[in-house]
């Protein structure tokens, strides 16, 4: 396994564990308020839909869009916890450990993205052995 491979990899499972924790906590975050239940899909689908483009077909453009809906996540995240966000979720809440571990792996998805961003020859994962190519 190369480095690239293992970069992109990192990413395709920052994205599918972000997409997972968001999902599940959709419901509770209905509850709060239709416009963050709404938020928490989104960010769901999102970031699954670009752990299979990932996995199928990794581009610049993909990356991209990992990093920027990975630091967005965080920014509203932070902001969530400090002073709210209006009309998605304007209460504060509290900080909580699954929230970090989400963050975490986050931070983890855009430090390997930006890797394989900066340099985009290694965007050519090699061929898997037995396939056509």
């Amino acid at each position: 396994m190369t480095l690239a491979e293992l970069r992109g990899d990192v990413v395709i499972l920052a994205c599918a564990i972000s997409a997972g924790v968001h999902a599940a906590l959709a419901p509770d975050h209905f509850e709060e308020g239709t416009a963050a239940g709404i938020g928490f899909v989104v960010s769901a689908v999102l970031l699954a839909v670009l752990a299979v483009v990932l996995t199928k077909t990794p581009s610049q453009a993909a990356l991209v869009s990992a990093i920027a809906i990975f630091a967005g996540l965080i920014v509203a995240y932070a902001l969530v916890v400090t002073t709210g966000v209006p009309v998605l979720h304007p209460d504060v809440e509290a900080v909580d450990g699954l929230a970090l571990f989400t963050k975490a792996v986050e931070v983890a998805g855009i430090a390997a993205a930006w890797g394989l961003v900066r340099r985009p020859s290694l965007l050519a994962f090699p061929q898997p052995k037995g396939t056509l190519s």
